[in-house]
C-alpha cells in the first residue's frame, strides 16, 4: 500500500500557472505508476495525466494536454503536475493515485489514492 499526499493547489487567475505535488510514502512508492485525476461539482471523474514508474511514459487527457505536464522525481517519492494557462474549467479537486498496471486513463487501475487538493481558477 502507498500512501498519497497532495499539495500545492490554490486560487490563481485564468491564464496563471500552479505546481501540484503529490508525496507517497511506502516501501516500494518509487515502483508505483502514477497518475492525476480531478472531479469538479457535478462531474464524473476525469483523467489528467499519468507517468510510468521510470519517468520514461506519460499520458495527457485531452482537455490538458499542451498546458500541463507530469514528472516525478523518485529519489523525493514525490510527482508533480505543472499546470499552465489555466482555465475557469480546470477548477476541481486534484487527486493523485498509484497503481501497478501501467500509465493508465482508467482509475480502476490504480490501487491507492490521495485525499486531494482544491484548485480554482477565477475568470
Amino acid at each position: 500500500q502507498v500512501q498519497l499526499v497532495e499539495s500545492g493547489g490554490g486560487l490563481v487567475q485564468a491564464g496563471g500557472s500552479l505546481r501540484l505535488s503529490c508525496a507517497a510514502s511506502g516501501r516500494t512508492s518509487s515502483t508505483y505508476h502514477m497518475g492525476w485525476f480531478r472531479r469538479a461539482p457535478g462531474n464524473e471523474r476525469e483523467f489528467v495525466a499519468a507517468i510510468s514508474w521510470s519517468g520514461g511514459s506519460t499520458a495527457y487527457g485531452d482537455s490538458v494536454k499542451d498546458r500541463f505536464t507530469i514528472s516525478r522525481d523518485n529519489a523525493k517519492n514525490t510527482i508533480y503536475l505543472q499546470m499552465n494557462s489555466l482555465k475557469p474549467e480546470d477548477t476541481a479537486v486534484y487527486y493523485c493515485a498509484a497503481g501497478r498496471y501501467g500509465a493508465t486513463s482508467r482509475p480502476n487501475e490504480y490501487t491507492d489514492w490521495g485525499q486531494g487538493t482544491q484548485v480554482t481558477v477565477s475568470s
